[in-house]
Protein backbone atom coordinates (compact mmCIF):
# COMPACT_ATOMS: atom_id res chain seq x y z
CA UNK A 1 0.00 0.00 0.00
CA UNK A 2 1.53 3.44 -0.97
CA UNK A 3 1.81 6.05 1.48
CA UNK A 4 -1.06 7.43 2.60
CA UNK A 5 0.62 11.36 3.05
CA UNK A 6 2.51 12.03 0.01
CA UNK A 7 5.66 14.05 -0.25
CA UNK A 8 4.54 15.74 -2.99
CA UNK A 9 1.08 16.83 -1.55
CA UNK A 10 2.60 19.79 0.21
CA UNK A 11 4.46 21.18 -2.72
CA UNK A 12 1.25 20.89 -4.90
CA UNK A 13 -1.13 22.28 -2.24
CA UNK A 14 -2.01 24.97 -4.34
CA UNK A 15 -3.84 22.31 -7.03
CA UNK A 16 -6.54 22.54 -4.25
CA UNK A 17 -7.93 25.59 -6.02
CA UNK A 18 -9.54 23.23 -9.44
CA UNK A 19 -12.84 22.27 -7.23
CA UNK A 20 -13.03 25.92 -6.64
CA UNK A 21 -10.60 28.34 -7.80
CA UNK A 22 -12.59 31.58 -6.05
CA UNK A 23 -12.52 29.51 -2.54
CA UNK A 24 -9.01 28.56 -2.78
CA UNK A 25 -8.05 32.31 -3.87
CA UNK A 26 -9.74 33.43 -0.66
CA UNK A 27 -8.18 31.21 1.34
CA UNK A 28 -4.60 31.99 -0.13
CA UNK A 29 -5.44 35.19 0.25
CA UNK A 30 -6.24 35.09 3.66
CA UNK A 31 -3.39 32.81 4.76
CA UNK A 32 -0.77 35.21 3.52
CA UNK A 33 -2.07 38.34 5.56
CA UNK A 34 -1.86 35.94 8.49
CA UNK A 35 1.64 34.71 7.67
CA UNK A 36 2.96 38.48 7.07
CA UNK A 37 5.06 40.55 9.54
CA UNK A 38 2.54 42.13 12.13
CA UNK A 39 2.43 42.32 15.70
CA UNK A 40 4.28 39.02 15.52
CA UNK A 41 7.55 38.85 12.95
CA UNK A 42 7.08 35.94 10.36
CA UNK A 43 9.84 33.84 12.28
CA UNK A 44 7.39 33.92 15.41
CA UNK A 45 4.61 33.18 13.71
CA UNK A 46 6.41 30.22 12.06
CA UNK A 47 7.61 28.99 15.79
CA UNK A 48 4.02 29.39 16.19
CA UNK A 49 2.92 27.06 13.26
CA UNK A 50 5.07 24.70 14.57
CA UNK A 51 3.62 23.93 17.26
CA UNK A 52 0.33 23.81 16.35
CA UNK A 53 1.28 21.81 13.91
CA UNK A 54 2.36 19.02 16.30
CA UNK A 55 -0.77 19.87 18.40
CA UNK A 56 -2.89 18.93 15.42
CA UNK A 57 -0.69 16.66 14.07
CA UNK A 58 -0.83 17.25 10.43
CA UNK A 59 2.56 15.90 8.63
CA UNK A 60 2.33 18.32 5.68
CA UNK A 61 2.32 21.32 8.36
CA UNK A 62 4.92 19.60 10.60
CA UNK A 63 7.24 19.78 7.31
CA UNK A 64 6.79 22.89 6.29
CA UNK A 65 6.83 25.14 9.33
CA UNK A 66 9.86 22.90 10.12
CA UNK A 67 11.39 24.25 6.96
CA UNK A 68 10.08 27.72 7.23
CA UNK A 69 10.98 28.24 11.02
CA UNK A 70 14.87 26.73 9.48
CA UNK A 71 14.65 29.50 6.96
CA UNK A 72 13.48 32.55 9.43
CA UNK A 73 16.97 31.06 11.90
CA UNK A 74 14.83 29.28 14.11
CA UNK A 75 17.27 26.88 15.69
CA UNK A 76 16.70 23.23 17.11
CA UNK A 77 16.11 24.18 20.22
CA UNK A 78 14.00 26.94 19.30
CA UNK A 79 11.84 24.87 17.72
CA UNK A 80 11.89 21.77 20.09
CA UNK A 81 10.84 24.40 22.80
CA UNK A 82 7.79 25.58 20.72
CA UNK A 83 6.92 21.37 20.34
CA UNK A 84 7.16 21.39 23.69
CA UNK A 85 4.94 24.52 24.60
CA UNK A 86 2.07 22.49 22.17
CA UNK A 87 2.71 19.17 24.26
CA UNK A 88 2.17 20.71 27.17
CA UNK A 89 -1.06 22.92 26.16
CA UNK A 90 -2.56 19.47 24.56
CA UNK A 91 -1.41 17.46 27.75
CA UNK A 92 -3.06 19.94 30.22
CA UNK A 93 -6.16 20.30 28.25
CA UNK A 94 -6.32 16.42 28.22
CA UNK A 95 -6.43 16.90 32.28
CA UNK A 96 -8.34 19.40 32.33
CA UNK A 97 -11.52 17.73 30.42
CA UNK A 98 -10.80 15.14 33.30
CA UNK A 99 -12.78 17.44 35.26
CA UNK A 100 -16.12 16.82 33.67
CA UNK A 101 -15.23 12.92 34.31
CA UNK A 102 -14.77 13.35 38.19
CA UNK A 103 -18.16 15.39 38.35
CA UNK A 104 -20.09 12.48 36.56
CA UNK A 105 -18.38 9.72 38.87
CA UNK A 106 -19.39 12.67 41.92
CA UNK A 107 -23.21 13.21 40.97
CA UNK A 108 -22.85 8.88 39.88
CA UNK A 109 -22.05 8.21 43.23
CA UNK A 110 -24.09 10.55 45.29
CA UNK A 111 -23.72 10.00 49.05
CA UNK A 112 -20.16 9.08 48.64
CA UNK A 113 -17.27 11.74 49.50
CA UNK A 114 -16.59 13.87 47.23
CA UNK A 115 -13.31 12.75 45.24
CA UNK A 116 -11.86 16.39 45.54
CA UNK A 117 -11.93 17.18 49.16
CA UNK A 118 -9.26 16.17 51.62
CA UNK A 119 -9.53 15.54 55.23
CA UNK A 120 -8.11 17.08 58.16
CA UNK A 121 -7.33 13.88 59.50
CA UNK A 122 -3.63 13.42 58.32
Amino acid sequence: MADYYKHEHLSNFADIGEGNGELARKFFEYYGAVFADGALTVREKALIALAVSHAVQCPYCIEAYTDESLKQGADLEEMTEAVHVATAIRGGASLVHGLQMLEHVTASTMGAQNPTETTNSE
